[in-house]
């Protein structure tokens, strides 16, 4: 009787040489692999968690930083019939405000006055619907503006006067200032964001400073700037400076403070698309958390998803496209160290920007006019420059507007 289990020729029970150390092995092989996989997904799960509990604490913080102003919501509530109708779906607007508050540690510094607020400026941003464009319009502290009746902080409410646009962020804050640019306009303010010295600071210098170009030298005490003439790198505190200060630069006018601001704001545009700051999360978080620290807003756009709802799509803005101006205006025959509007040029900006219609911007050069009317048509100023508008628009046919676009080089 053959033996199967272990004779020649291996039967069905038959193991050859080998054959169980290999089996073994290939177990063997077959667990570690098993084990390594476990591990490596604990420590992707690890990694993920991580990475998570990380990013959802980077967005609460940011998402806390912005402040809500919600008494001026409250205040604008209660205007609501009054208030302008948006006629453009997709078309936004918003009132942003440079406060001087001197209020805090670093911003007390730059004056004595800690219990009075003004808005040091004032600028009426209007984005296009599909965001083709975005124009910055300056409105002067200093323009003559009917102010309605607003409330102040301790509840007691203002008369309507005639006075100084400044006057409505001091006495009524944002709901005020945006009440009495509604009125003036006849445009719809969709948000607003306030900024004060600090915050503004704070957001230049997250980029590592703007370049602005000087035809001669500055060295003005009060605003503890010096610069030589051509090309200067500012960090925060010196741009401060530059954006403030009025005697010892230009011929002193608000005027030319304010085309100043404007030429510095495309310059820090510039800077942002330059460094691909929107396209990198290393370089983005100090930003974000730069403006959201700095900014008090509607509570619309106090979270980043409001912010981001509405900034999305400026990436997509060409800089030629992203424009700046000062509104027309004269001196006010009253006093010449006021402004009023100039009209009809005036009437014929917030028109355009209420139905949301181009205009097209372009330097005026050798003007040396302290207030001038801020507008012209094609061929009326020789020494105006070709005009920019947005791309994709017929530039020609819109009116055109005392300004500069983010794509100038002010050197150049």
């Amino acid at each position: 009787m053959t033996d199967t289990a272990g004779g020649p020729g291996g039967g069905k029970g038959t193991l050859g040489p080998g054959a169980g150390s290999s089996a073994t092995g290939g177990g063997l092989r077959r667990v570690r692999r098993r084990r390594w996989l476990r591990r490596a997904s604990l420590v992707t799960v690890a990694v993920l968690v991580g990475a998570a509990a990380i990013g959802w604490t980077l967005y609460t913080k940011l998402d806390g930083n912005i402040t809500p102003d919600e008494a001026a919501a409250a205040e604008l509530a209660r205007y609501e019939r009054e208030r302008p109708t948006a006629l453009v779906r997709g078309a936004q607007n918003v009132l942003v405000i440079g406060s001087d508050s001197r209020s805090g540690k670093d911003n007390a510094r730059y004056g004595r006055d800690p219990g009075t607020e003004r808005s040091d400026t004032a600028i009426l941003l209007h984005l296009a619907a599909g965001r083709r464009s975005a124009t910055a319009v300056s409105l002067p502290r200093d323009l003559m503006v009917a102010v309605p009746g607003c409330r102040r902080p301790d509840g007691s409410r203002t008369e309507p006067v005639f006075t100084m646009f400044n006057y409505a962020f001091e006495v009524g804050g944002s709901a005020c200032s945006i009440r009495t640019v509604e009125k003036l306009t006849g445009i719809r303010v969709d948000h607003h964001v306030v900024v004060d010295f600090h915050g503004f600071k704070e957001m230049v210098d997250a980029v590592d400073g703007v370049e602005i170009c000087l035809p001669e030298p500055v060295d003005d005490k009060a605003a503890r700037l010096r610069l030589p003439a051509g090309r200067s790198t500012l960090d925060g505190e010196r741009a401060l400076g530059y954006v403030r200060v009025r005697k010892s630069l230009g011929d002193g006018s608000d005027t030319d403070r304010m085309e100043r601001q404007q030429r510095f704001l495309g310059a820090f545009v510039s800077k942002v698309r330059s460094n691909d700051v929107l396209l990198n999360p290393v370089k983005l978080y100090p930003v974000l958390n730069a403006a959201t620290s700095a900014l008090t807003t509607d509570p619309a756009l106090a979270n980043l998803r409001g912010l981001y709802d509405l900034v999305r799509g400026l990436r997509n803005i060409p800089t030629e496209a992203v424009q700046f101006l000062t509104v027309p205006r004269e001196s006010w025959p009253r006093d010449a160290n006021r402004d009023q509007l100039a009209q009809p040029a005036a009437q014929r900006l917030f028109t355009r920007l209420r139905t949301d219609e181009p205009v097209a911007v372009a330097r005026e050069s050798g003007t040396g006019n302290s207030h001038g009317h801020g507008t012209y048509g094609h061929g009326d100023t020789p020494s105006a420059e070709k005009p920019s508008g947005p791309p994709g628009q017929n530039a020609s046919s819109a009116p055109t507007f005392r300004g500069n676009t983010a794509a100038e080089d002010a050197c150049g």
